[in-house]
C-alpha cells in the first residue's frame, strides 16, 4: 500500500468504529493491518500522518501517555 492509501485506510477505520460508538486506537489500527504488537511504531506513524493530513484528530489532546491514546473522525 502506498502512503496515501495508508493515510486513507486509517481514516476509514476511524470513521467505521466512530460511526460503531468505539474509538480508533493503536491496536485497532494494528489488528486492522495485521501488524505485530512489537511494529506498534510503523501504525503510530500512520496515525500520526492521517492527523497531520487532517482526516482524524486525538479525542484527548491533553494526554500524556501516548498508549492509551483514542482517535476520532476530524468532523467527530
Amino acid at each position: 500500500m502506498s502512503r496515501k492509501d495508508k493515510i486513507n485506510a486509517c481514516y476509514q477505520h476511524c470513521c467505521l468504529h466512530y460511526t460503531q460508538n468505539e474509538k480508533m486506537t493503536n491496536q485497532s489500527l494494528r489488528e486492522r493491518f495485521e501488524v505485530e504488537e512489537k511494529n506498534y511504531s510503523t501504525i503510530s506513524r500512520i496515525i500520526r500522518d492521517t492527523i497531520d493530513a487532517g482526516l482524524i484528530k486525538e479525542e484527548d489532546p491533553d494526554n500524556k501517555a501516548k498508549r492509551y491514546s483514542r482517535y476520532l473522525p476530524f468532523w467527530g
